[in-house]
């Protein structure tokens, strides 16, 4: 058996080989992380190998103590990930543990070549506090790419999770359902460092999204098809947004404020009264 035979392996693989098919993924942009089931960390467990040395990672969450990720690697390229022979995968990603108070991981397998977890990994694990609390539990999935679209939003609108959710809310009319709850926005930061990870925690306790503005997008589910499509959505939505724009017409005709509520109604969702 070899870890590309494991049903999550395959299924976080598949998560890369989709947003680079997308265009989200230009070099070694964007990066990805799950947190491991016990029932998948026993199936990996048979491959692991000697652990690496415990690296601290300048933010802390006791919560996390002893948790398992899966984690795209430093400078790695996410199309090289999906082509890359079964029996190396290991170069480009790999399964970090996080130590008992919470503050550093080591490698378990994978991350080959003195490689290392995404840059941003510090602001995926805290991320991934939050969003453990906020769901009790249920989301296991943080993705951050580098849609076009999104990205040129944040150059021409307020930066306020009212301005992007009311925007991308009334651009495409699945938009409300996907996101009852809206997205957050985070203002530009040197990206890697805690300081970007804290500013980012603060925003997920309550969105499953944030944008970061000139930089790209973050996005948190339960799994990869959900996550995966909450980032698509957003996308789409900023695309039909930015069009418009770049049409140079006027608009004649939007989706209204009760038209979205009309659409909460029937879809039964609860909408973020703030926005409204």
């Amino acid at each position: 058996m070899i870890m590309t035979d494991i049903p999550i392996i395959q299924s976080f693989i598949r998560m890369c080989a989709d947003g680079w098919q997308q265009g989200w993924h230009e070099r070694n942009g964007g990066n990805l992380t799950y947190r491991m089931t016990k029932d998948e960390v026993h199936q990996c467990h048979i491959l692991f190998e000697k652990p690496g040395e415990w690296t601290e990672m300048g933010v802390c969450d006791e919560n996390m103590a002893g948790e398992f990720f899966i984690t795209t690697g430093s400078g790695k390229y996410f199309r090289n990930i999906d082509l890359d022979n079964p029996n190396s995968v290991g170069a480009n990603i790999g399964i970090v543990e996080i130590n008992k108070n919470g503050d550093a991981w080591r490698i378990a397998w994978g991350l080959e070549n003195n490689s290392r977890p995404t840059s941003e990994f510090p602001t995926h694990f805290m991320n991934h506090a939050v969003r453990k609390t906020v769901t009790n539990g249920q989301n296991r999935v943080i993705y951050h790419a580098h849609p076009a679209n999104i990205i040129a939003m944040t150059y021409i609108m307020p930066l306020t999770a009212k301005d992007f959710t009311l925007a991308l809310w009334r651009s495409a009319t699945e938009c409300p359902v996907v996101f009852p709850d809206g997205v957050g926005v985070v203002p530009w930061f040197v990206p890697g460092g805690a300081e970007i990870a804290l500013a980012t925690s603060k925003v997920m306790v309550n969105y499953s999204a944030a944008v970061w503005a000139h930089h790209g997008l973050f996005c948190s589910g339960v799994n990869f098809d959900e996550t995966f499509g909450l980032m698509h959505t957003i996308e789409k939505a900023a695309e039909i947004y930015i069009k418009v724009l770049s049409s140079g017409l006027p608009v004649k005709q939007t989706i209204t404020n009760d038209n979205l509520k009309a659409i909460a109604k029937a879809f039964g969702v609860e909408l973020n009264k703030e926005f409204l």
